[in-house]
């Protein structure tokens, strides 16, 4: 897959879950170019700090250069204050950069989520720089209308990331069933104060062997 037509692969299911000891972010893998299946391993969480990820959901090219210019802010940051910057802070940016370029749009929908000095934090960004500050769980892209019925339904205050990580596997596999612009591999990251985490691929599968 080129980079030139990685610019036109759309499509996505991502899922960001608040749990008392950090943040989960999840997101299937498929990338599609109208009805054609492009990829089946489409990136689409990414690490930005230590403790700092972000899902995207629309253009993957788009999403790529915004995480460049974020992971070399973040890196300047940190050099010159001698301090990570915080998850508002990261959002802010990005915010502000999605905003300066409301004319010509990036077609992303965005989650920034980690862990800081000030606890734990997850935004949702919009391709215009709104932001809103989530407190639950959330969901973007195309698959989440029916990622946010199981959401809804199981997600409780004081869960754990193991509990989240299980939640955001539940509610990727039943968006998978019904989005077509949503399937294949499940990408799952904790995020705690000790540090940001993939899951492996054999722990995924183990959970998704267990729902219908």
């Amino acid at each position: 897959m080129t980079e030139q037509n990685s610019n036109y692969l759309h499509g996505t299911t991502t899922v960001g879950v608040i749990c008392t000891d950090g943040i989960v972010l999840a997101s299937e893998k498929r990338a599609t170019m109208g009805h054609f299946i492009a990829s089946r391993e489409a990136k689409k969480v990414y690490q930005l700090g230590d403790r700092i990820g972000l899902t995207l959901a629309g253009s993957v090219g788009d999403a790529q250069q915004i995480v460049r210019g974020l992971t070399v802010e973040s890196k300047l940051y940190e050099m010159r204050r001698k301090e990570a910057m915080t998850i508002k802070g990261l959002s802010t940016l990005l915010s502000n950069l999605l905003n300066s370029n409301r004319y010509y749009p990036y077609s992303v929908q965005l989650l920034v989520g980690g862990v800081d000095k000030n606890g734990a934090g997850l935004y949702s960004l919009d391709a215009m720089g709104g932001t809103i500050e989530e407190t639950k769980a959330v969901s973007t892209g195309s698959g989440s209308p029916i990622a946010y019925g199981v959401l809804e339904d199981h997600y409780r205050e004081n869960m754990t990331v193991n509990e989240g990580a299980e939640l955001a596997i539940r509610a990727l596999h039943t968006a998978m069933k019904r989005d077509s612009a949503s399937g294949d591999a499940i990408s799952v990251v904790k995020i705690t104060k000790d540090g940001f985490l993939r899951m492996e691929e054999a722990d995924i599968q183990k959970i998704r062997g267990k729902l219908n």
